[in-house]
């Protein structure tokens, strides 16, 4: 196990120190209680029973019958009390887990989550803590209290008969050669394992997303037949874990019973000037016996520690990363935003020097409404992503209302930045929390955003309007009605900007007139950036930027950009001679 895993592990432990101090003691109760039953019992059978005996040394047999219930009573409370406590300090662990994770996928970057797929975080999430919760919930409950078992057992042992106990201990290094051979084994088959259950759960959660493309395309035969090569390797690693799993308990059984025979025989021979009464062969026989459950039960552990690690390394590999971490605590607090935005000399590449925008400039003035146009791959999208910075420019500087983006706090810049996709997202609750989005918004407010977004009629035909329950992710609604449903989320946040970003392409002709008009109402007060292939709905801008692989080629109004017959005019041509 690798140091660093340990010391992840340890900074996990540490604030439940003193639960698992208890944990101990009470194990440690527990093992005295089980020391103690099997020699009550060796007493009545070598001191009682043989002379017909009811009290012995001022003590009856009855005394010892209700002592040895007392012990098996108190004994299980306190083993039940033990499990509490560590089934709770399991799923606190776990409950810390996951809202850490979850916080870290929250505040982490649009390079993060560009790199890393989301069935990936989902496994973390869910099967890894687990995994972790199993590791504090079984074997902090048990490991304590079968290694005190285990040293209490040896001195019982030793004290009953040091010939016997030296004959039997000699097979402890046999039972630890096979151990630490077979684990070994299982270490690498777990990793497997692992992995193929990572990319199984990830095959999953991509295919169950992605249902409706696999449909339109009549991939299901290929998608299962994917799905029955990850299922197969996850199948293979487990059965290979299964096989070492199931070797591991009948060695040691076998083992066990060689070391009873051992006993047997000398106790029966005499050998080696070994003279036990019946009690107390029978006391060393359940003693030697029972040294092998918690052998075995650490055994079995060994592959819940194993998982558990290996899920921990998982996500401290997350967790550790704080160079995805977005900043939105610092930075300079926006009190009133004009909406001036100017790029400045602007390059900037998702990776190393593939350029996506070459030396870009331009201003967008306050209330201005400007249009990005340009083919596919040309940079429009990539520049509203700046503005909202998820991601850091290589070169240049991006101003808002003259200060630099990057000096602004982020939560006050997307605050003031309203951004409709043209695939938006709706969640599983009702239409007005999806409106909402957890802000404080009046019902009033709320309404008002939906009739500026011509909605009323969609939300009026649904059976309980805005109570209306979205279904995961809106997919019995039209792309159309989705976007309605954004169009009005944007209206009732207010923002200073408005970035739309191909948000009319899947709109109807006539809900788009509407949504235009009102489009055109708040453009006329705020900062809008339209990107657009249907050119017809940005004749009307203050200023359209035409982009060409990254950089800026034209610049103007439509109609000082016909009058030019470069670019824009080709483009619009082809687009006005497409609808004849």
């Amino acid at each position: 196990m690798k140091s660093s895993t340990i010391s992840k592990f340890k900074k996990m432990i540490k604030p439940y120190k003193k639960t698992i101090i208890l944990v101990t003691l009470m194990a440690l109760f527990i093992d005295v209680c089980e020391l103690i039953k099997p020699f009550l019992l060796e007493r009545v059978m070598d001191k009682y029973l043989p002379e017909k005996l009811y009290i012995y040394e001022n003590i009856s047999i009855t005394t010892i019958a209700i002592i040895y219930i007392i012990l098996v009573i108190i004994g299980n409370i306190v083993d039940y009390i033990n499990r509490i406590i560590t089934s709770n300090m399991g799923e606190k662990v776990v409950y810390n887990l996951r809202n850490n994770l979850y916080r870290y996928i929250e505040k982490s970057n649009v390079t993060f989550h560009d790199k890393t797929p989301s069935g990936k975080l989902f496994v973390r999430v869910t099967s890894d803590t687990e995994d972790v919760y199993s590791l504090f919930s079984e074997v902090i409950t048990t490991l304590p209290k079968d290694v005190i078992i285990i040293i209490g057992l040896i001195i019982m042992m030793i004290y009953i008969s040091f010939k016997l106990s030296a004959l039997n201990i000699l097979i402890i290094p046999l039972i630890l050669i096979v151990t630490i051979v077979i684990t070994n084994m299982m270490k690498k088959i777990y990793e497997k394992s692992k992995e193929a259950r990572t990319a199984l759960n990830t095959f999953l959660a991509e295919s169950i997303y992605g249902i409706k493309l696999i449909k339109i395309f009549n991939r299901q035969k290929e998608k299962q037949e994917e799905c029955e090569r990850y299922t197969k390797n996850h199948r293979d690693s487990a059965k290979n874990l299964g096989l070492l799993y199931g070797l591991l308990p009948g060695i040691i059984e076998i083992i066990e019973n060689i070391g009873i025979s051992i006993v047997v025989i000398f106790c029966s021979n005499k050998w080696l000037g070994i003279n036990l009464d019946v009690g107390v062969i029978y006391l060393f026989i359940t003693y030697f016996k029972k040294i092998f459950y918690p052998i075995d039960r650490i055994i079995e552990n060994v592959e819940i520690v194993q998982d558990s690690m290996s899920s921990i390394d998982k996500i401290y590999e997350i967790l550790e990363h704080d160079e995805y971490l977005e900043d939105d605590k610092s930075g300079i607090v926006l009190k009133e935003v004009k909406g001036k935005i100017e790029f400045k000399h602007v390059w900037f590449a998702y990776e190393k020097e593939n350029w996506i925008l070459k030396d870009v400039s331009f201003t967008i003035n306050p209330g201005e409404s400007i249009a990005l146009v340009g083919k596919t791959g040309s940079g429009k999208t990539t520049i509203t992503n700046l503005i909202n910075r998820f991601y850091t420019i290589q070169k240049g500087e991006i101003l808002l209302d003259g200060i630099n983006i990057n000096d602004i706090n982020l939560r006050s810049l997307r605050r003031n930045i309203g951004t409709i996709l043209q695939d938006p997202f709706i969640f599983a609750k009702s239409i007005k929390d999806n409106i909402k989005l957890y802000s404080d918004i009046s019902d009033e407010r709320i309404e008002e955003a939906v009739k500026l977004a011509s909605a009323t009629d969609f939300v009026n035909s649904l059976n309980n309007g805005l109570d209306e329950i979205a279904p995961e992710r809106g997919n019995s609604y039209s792309a159309g009605q989705k976007q309605l449903i954004a169009f009005a989320r944007i209206f009732a946040q207010n923002p200073s900007i408005f970035i739309l970003d191909e948000a009319t392409a899947n709109i109807d002709t006539t809900t788009e007139e509407l949504i235009q008009k009102s489009v055109d109402k708040i453009s006329a007060e705020k900062t809008s950036i339209f990107i657009a292939h249907r050119l017809s709905t940005i004749v009307n801008v203050d200023k359209i930027i035409v982009l060409d692989h990254g950089s800026i080629i034209e610049q103007g109004s439509h109609n000082e950009l016909l009058k030019i017959d470069g670019y824009y005019a080709k483009l619009y041509n082809a687009y006005y001679n497409s609808l004849k």
